[in-house]
């Protein structure tokens, strides 16, 4: 049986210095993201399309969706296998690729963790339930390219 999660989240643009979008350069692309009781995320566009690069843009935090969902996923079958993770770092990298007309799409996301586990034993199930994961992740079922994995599992004795 399947369940519905619904999410809200509110966008106001804060960008206009008087003029409005009278002309293309005439506005900023500055907005927040507003969940109710989380804090307010400050956003842009990227540079190349006019935005403030000391901001969040919309790729920032759809790359960042994508290894964040990865890692609770992986995190979660760490656990019942018994794997102890003591540290995860990823440094996730995305291309999008932008059109002739403007438009654009992703091609694909790599996520490279660095994950540290407490014995030698379990590495190679931790690297293997990096793939299970990316079955389970609700976003990377979202999308329509490939999501990359080139996980590094290190021991460090607790």
């Amino acid at each position: 049986m399947s369940k519905d999660h619904h999410y809200k989240t509110t966008i106001q643009w804060t960008g206009n210095k008087g003029t409005g979008t009278s002309n293309y350069r005439s506005y900023e692309r500055s907005h927040t993201v507003s969940i109710e009781n989380k804090a307010i995320i400050e956003a842009s566009s990227d540079p190349a399309f006019r935005g403030d690069k000391t901001k969040h843009n919309p790729e920032d935090l759809f790359l960042s969706s994508l290894s964040s969902c990865h890692m609770l996923w992986y995190l979660h079958f760490c656990s019942e296998a018994g794997i102890i993770v003591t540290d995860y770092t990823d440094n996730a990298t995305g291309i999008m690729e932008e059109t002739t007309n403007g438009s654009g799409h992703f091609r694909e996301v790599t996520l490279n963790p660095t994950v540290i586990i407490t014995e030698e034993s379990m590495i190679e199930k931790a690297k293997e339930l990096h793939h299970k994961a990316n079955e389970f992740c609700f976003i990377a079922n979202s999308v329509n390219f490939p999501v990359k994995h080139i996980p590094l599992v290190l021991v460090k004795s607790i």
